[in-house]
């Protein structure tokens, strides 16, 4: 399933694009517990919904990160409204630590990242995220780099196959990278959804297009999202400080992994091992588990905001142990 980030309502007046809302926004901040005179990083600011809900939350500082040039322009209201609490950048979230650091003296009381494409980037059709509107395949959340298009177009049929079997997941892979090979140039998102769905079919019925895991494996191939991913918990391991809370919310199984199979390594729970098996020489765990389990959104949310469906919540605060 494609991840999504929603973002909050208003910004879809001056983007042209229908209002979005922040995804599980109560158990983000409930996990989180903003603090009057704390200091936060939003590592994925998308439109801001999670970075004004932190500073309406508590009298605090917020430091927000987004590598798409579009969400920084679109942050001046907020800029406006917060003041010399909010600061926003263009940088990527595994750059945080540089960023953090030319402006905080200390490390920082809380990280929240929100993984994977915002709802304002698939609402736009030119940018290439969607399989719903015509654009060129484009799908870069930065302004570098080569595009959807350029992977599709350059790349041998192997290749193609391995990026849609390894991001998406895709058990036809192989057959789509065929049909993708013998129908170059690939330009267009329609031309690609209309290619895969000749190639797959579908079922009457099915809400799930059958271009949607093609389109999530090239966007995270194309942003190099999972590699961000695992330097950006790395990152924040080394900047919260003892007692900082780590919240991220993904939407698709690889990410969730990635968070789940990290914050496992370095918790208490992992560190301790097991009482049947001789004691291993383990770094004391560098973060103490909230929630074992990821928390969902309720019904209530998906019926509001359906593209809310597949996100997963996970927390875990920092200990004192130096980083692993």
């Amino acid at each position: 399933m494609t991840a999504d980030r929603s973002d909050p309502p208003g910004r879809g007046a001056s983007s042209g694009v229908r209002p979005h809302i922040p995804v599980l926004l109560s158990q983000v901040l409930a996990s989180l517990q903003p603090r009057a005179g704390e200091a936060y990083l939003d590592g994925t600011f998308g439109a801001g919904g999670y970075s004004a809900a932190i500073l309406l939350a508590a009298d605090c500082r917020l430091i927000g990160l987004d590598r798409d040039p579009t969400a920084i322009v679109g942050a001046l209201p907020l800029l406006q409204r917060f003041g010399s609490r909010l600061r926003v950048f263009e940088a990527r979230f595994s750059e945080m630590e540089e960023v953090w650091r030319r402006y905080e003296p200390d490390g920082a009381d809380g990280v929240v990242l929100d993984i994977g494409v915002s709802s304002m980037q698939l609402d736009q059709a030119e940018r290439g995220f969607s399989f719903q509107a015509d654009g060129p395949l484009d799908m870069r959340m930065g302004a570098s780099g080569p595009s959807a298009a350029d992977i599709l177009n350059t790349a041998t049929e192997t290749e193609i196959a391995d990026i849609l079997f390894k991001f998406g997941e895709e058990r036809r892979s192989r057959a789509i990278a065929r049909a993708i090979v013998a129908k170059r140039p690939m330009t267009r998102t329609l031309q690609l959804a209309g290619l895969v769905e000749s190639v797959i079919g579908r079922k009457p019925g099915d809400p799930k297009h059958p271009a949607t895991r093609t389109f999530q494996a090239l966007r995270i191939a194309v942003n190099a999202e999972l590699d961000e991913l695992e330097a950006a918990l790395k990152s924040a391991e080394r900047l919260l400080k003892p007692g900082g809370r780590l919240v991220v919310v993904a939407f698709h199984s690889l990410e969730d992994r990635i968070v789940k199979d990290f914050l496992r390594t370095r918790s208490e729970r992992a560190a301790r091992g097991s009482r049947h098996l001789p004691a291993e020489n383990k770094a004391p765990p560098s973060f103490r588990i909230v929630n074992q389990r990821p928390i969902s959104p309720s019904e209530d949310e998906i019926a509001v905001n359906p593209r809310a469906r597949s996100a997963r919540l996970r927390a875990a605060v920092r200990t004192e142990a130096p980083p692993h």
